[in-house]
């Protein structure tokens, strides 16, 4: 089965992609190299969302042995597992608008039309700002040589992932489905900084006709939990 996960950035967030640009950022965001625009690597998401559902099954008291455990580990897969015991949810990068996409790689790549020509560097500028900050000292005094800065990706942002459900022998799909949507409402945080302001998200899951099918997984997972699939 096939589904979209749209992330909504309530405020700004770094999703670091590992290194900083020398004289400029000490955490640069994850992006496109070719054309400068912002994503969120599948891997990234699926560790999210993974961590969601160990909570959200802990909450529950999901016990070993349960459908929602079974469906969980079918799902995401187990702790070292190898390629052929990994999960079946397909999660790809969180990315805008293929549409947007498109046209800002047609104006970064297109060297026949210089009108058009934009930069790598002024398409993540403009999608993104640089936040420095310092650590205190127990005085409250800035630590000498602390001054760290890191890029964000601005609020009201929305990326959207493509994720794919692969039926195997054994995986309840509807279970497996449900248990994805409550941890896409349950993903409320993320990046870098997220608990200290940054990184707040409000996520929906679509289904392939693009319907909303967030509420409908929450309430079947919340049925599930109670006992309904032992």
């Amino acid at each position: 089965m096939n589904f979209a996960l749209d992330i909504h950035l309530l405020s700004d967030a770094t999703f670091g992609r590992g290194d900083g640009v020398p004289g400029l950022v000490d955490v640069e965001i994850d992006h496109d190299v070719a054309t400068g625009l912002p994503m969120i690597r599948g891997r990234v998401l699926k560790g999210l969302l993974t961590e969601e559902c160990g909570l959200l099954l802990y909450q529950a008291g999901i016990a070993d042995g349960h459908a929602l455990m079974r469906a969980a580990e079918a799902l995401f897969g187990q702790s070292g597992s190898d390629l052929d015991s990994d999960g079946a949810a397909w999660i790809g990068p969180a990315q805008l608008p293929e549409d947007l996409r498109q046209a800002v790689r047609y104006a970064v790549l297109e060297e026949s039309k210089p009108a058009l020509k934009l930069t790598r560097e002024r398409v993540l500028e403009s999608l993104t700002a640089i936040r420095r900050q310092t650590a205190n000292t127990e005085t409250g005094v800035p630590e000498e040589g602390s001054l760290r800065s890191s890029r964000v990706l601005v609020r009201d942002i929305t990326l959207s992932a493509d994720i794919e459900i692969v039926q195997r022998s054994g995986l309840d799909m509807a279970l497996a489905c449900a248990l994805l949507g409550a941890c896409a409402a349950a993903l409320r945080r993320g990046g870098l900084g997220r608990n200290r302001g940054r990184g707040w998200l409000d996520c929906t899951l679509r289904d392939a006709a693009g319907k909303s099918v967030t509420q409908d997984c929450v309430t079947a997972f919340i049925q599930a939990a109670a006992g309904g699939a032992q």
